[in-house]
């Protein structure tokens, strides 16, 4: 029973937030994310344009949060807005903004907005890239598309640290599937070392004692 509960939470959760993106529109905000408290819901909008999603004297707030009332009865729901700073890190963003372009300008460009979403995300100092799109791209057959520069974890426990997301663009030829993947410059990484001088000073300490005992062991043979 506690099982089927737990699914439809998860479920009635997921389709709240589908319907907040709906509402809100395609590429205005990233994630949604909701917490629960003894005095109401927080439901939290990540966002790069507050203003937008606010509206004039808080009346966008206001309509969705009486939309979150009637159509999943919450009584006491409090919208918060979390500004995002670097967008540029944001795969969600990116994967609705390549879709919106695809949608906007036709799957014949798919290589120029890909190439220039890719670039932007690398100059604003990530570590690495990956964005993926799937469907008839440019032919009439469905087919894949890697685009990708710099470091990107896949495996372990620390491809965690990696923000991975999807979109979709509904094109005249048909769907297409939007993938990113980011690794933003501050991500931590176990496995990675940093070549600083302190190193360098450690190493050549290093060398010097393993040079130093070798040239002893030669003199007393």
């Amino acid at each position: 029973m506690e099982e089927k509960n737990t699914v439809r939470f998860k479920k009635e959760e997921f389709a709240m937030r589908e319907k907040i993106k709906e509402e809100i529109g395609k590429g205005k905000i990233s994630k949604v994310k909701i917490e629960y408290a003894p005095i109401g819901e927080r439901i939290i909008l990540s966002t790069t344009k507050p203003g937008l999603i606010i509206g004039r004297g808080g009346e966008k707030i206001e309509q969705l949060t009486e939309m979150i009332k009637k159509n999943f009865k919450l009584e006491n729901p409090h919208i918060e807005i979390d500004e995002i700073k670097n967008p540029e890190f944001d795969a969600q963003l990116i994967g609705d903004e390549l879709a919106l372009g695809l949608e906007r300008f036709g799957p014949l460009k798919f290589k120029v907005l890909a190439y220039k979403a890719l670039q932007r995300i690398m100059k604003a100092g990530a570590m690495g890239a990956e964005i993926r799109l799937t469907g008839k791209l440019p032919s009439a057959r469905a087919k894949s598309w890697r685009f990708a520069q710099g470091y990107l974890k896949k495996t372990g426990d620390t491809a965690n640290v990696v923000d991975r997301t999807q979109s979709i663009a509904h094109t005249k030829p048909g769907v297409v599937g939007v993938k990113v993947s980011i690794l933003p410059p501050d991500a931590v990484l176990k496995d990675r070392i940093k070549i600083n001088d302190q190193l360098l000073n450690k190493l050549k300490g290093n060398m010097e004692k393993e040079t130093s005992k070798a040239k002893k062991g030669a003199k007393k043979k």
